[in-house]
């Protein structure tokens, strides 16, 4: 039941911000960039049961996460602009992203 009710309620906000997008650009990546996953995916967890520690971690792997978001987005903004087809620009931008990931990963395992 939680899985119909979870697919439905993203469903819906995904459908709102990309209809908000279409219509204000600007606006409509503003609302995206929000933490709405982040956030939705907190609140389905602990509806869940999960524990706090759980949420922390998860918490604190988003925040990870978001340098190498910021890489593919500027990745595939720039390739966009130079006319590079959406899916070859996702590409570049995935590529981009897990390159940056790797990095980061072997930075942070040799601080801490």
């Amino acid at each position: 039941m939680y899985a119909i009710i979870k697919i439905f309620t993203s469903a819906i906000i995904i459908g709102v911000i990309t209809e908000i997008a279409r219509r204000f650009p600007t606006q409509g990546g503003l609302i995206a960039a929000l933490p709405i996953v982040s956030l939705l995916s907190l609140i389905w967890l602990n509806v869940q049961g999960e524990q706090v520690q759980a949420l922390s971690k998860f918490a604190y792997g988003v925040v990870l996460g978001i340098p190498g978001t910021v890489v593919m987005l500027l990745i595939i903004g720039v390739a966009l602009q130079h006319s590079i087809h959406l899916v070859t620009s996702i590409g570049l931008g995935i590529i981009g992203w897990l390159v940056y990931i790797f990095a980061q990963d072997l930075v942070v395992k040799h601080l801490f």
